[in-house]
């Protein structure tokens, strides 16, 4: 560069002295000034870039050099640990029945039916004539009818007019009392141990939907061939409802309440779950215990505290102490 060399050839010490010169010395420095003669102001000015120079030297040195970069971490989303109350559910599956029957049969044989009077699903009270009957032809006596000993819903039929009544045929008429209807279903000794009279059910029919039951009987014995104890779900006397459709029941066993992550945030190793927290912008490792699970959030009994950030979508690339850079869920990423 132009002022280096300038520097360079004017540098102290390099400058010619004022001083009587040999030919030989005055011919080489003619040759390397080639007809300059320094005046004092030259002088001036020399030394004042040759200082200049000396001082910015370092600056210009500094700032050539790349500068170092503090490094914070990766960014990794995170969400605060919550308050949530979890519902322990039991599923199980069965068939509609009455809740109670009523059998109506004829109170005596050989009696022929001359009219049936009501048909499945019509509703009847207490006294209700249903059908009538007539004795056979050379037999004295006159009509019979046939009532109904209770109020509910007439469900099979099988009087037919002109055959005769027998006690070893079915019953004439089916009453499902009150028209209540229940869920039956046989479930295995582990699930049968955990149901109680009383406990609140959801029941989905198919061709319905979702209706509210509860637990209403749960048998005392299992079969010793099949380990199957029956229970039932009381539902009610919906007009919708039709013996023998298939339904489904979600059984509350019971509630609990307590800390609440997505379950993407839990990690399994050998010391067993662990969620990896995010505190002053670095991770620390918690060894948890798991409780209840429902929709993809899950129930932390020990390890964790309410407000805790914790690394939504656990990786195994993280390690203890690692520096971080929090995001919270839904946020987007602020580049640094």
């Amino acid at each position: 560069m132009l002022i280096q060399s300038l520097a360079t050839t004017f540098a102290v010490g390099s400058w010619p002295r004022l001083r009587p010169l040999g030919s030989g010395q005055a011919k080489r420095l003619s040759h390397r000034f080639t007809g300059y003669v320094p005046h004092a102001a030259d002088a001036t000015l020399a030394c004042a870039l040759a200082g200049s120079l000396f001082f910015a030297s370092p600056m210009l040195a500094s700032a050539a050099e790349p500068k170092a970069s503090t490094y914070v971490g990766p960014a990794v989303t995170v969400m605060k640990a919550t308050k949530t109350c979890f519902t322990d559910s039991i599923d199980i599956a069965g068939i509609l029945v009455p809740k109670e029957e009523i059998f109506v049969r004829p109170e005596r044989e050989g009696l022929q039916i001359s009219r049936v009077l009501v048909e499945s699903g019509e509703t009847v009270t207490s006294g209700d004539i249903l059908a009538r009957l007539t004795p056979p032809e050379g037999q004295g006596g006159g009509t019979i009818a046939v009532e109904s000993p209770g109020a509910g819903v007439v469900g099979r039929v099988s009087a037919v007019v002109g055959t005769p009544t027998s006690f070893q045929a079915p019953p004439l008429f089916q009453i499902i009392a009150k028209g209540e209807i229940e869920l039956l279903a046989e479930v295995s000794t582990k699930i049968i141990s955990q149901l109680s009279p009383g406990q609140p059910a959801k029941v989905k029919v198919m061709g319905i939907g979702v209706l509210p039951g509860r637990v209403r009987f749960v048998s005392p014995t299992v079969d010793a061939a099949t380990q199957l104890g029956s229970a039932r779900i009381f539902i009610g006397d919906d007009k919708r409802l039709r013996i023998g459709t298939f339904g489904r029941a979600s059984i509350v066993a019971g509630e609990s309440c307590g800390v609440a992550i997505p379950l993407s945030a839990v990690l399994y190793g050998p010391i067993g779950a662990i969620v990896e927290v995010v505190r002053d912008k670095r991770i620390e490792t918690r060894k948890v215990t798991i409780g209840l699970l429902s929709e993809g959030v899950v129930e932390v009994r020990e390890g964790l505290s309410e407000g805790d950030m914790v690394v939504s979508r656990a990786g195994a690339f993280l390690r203890e102490g690692d520096p971080v850079r929090p995001v919270i869920a839904d946020e987007p990423v602020r580049k640094q």
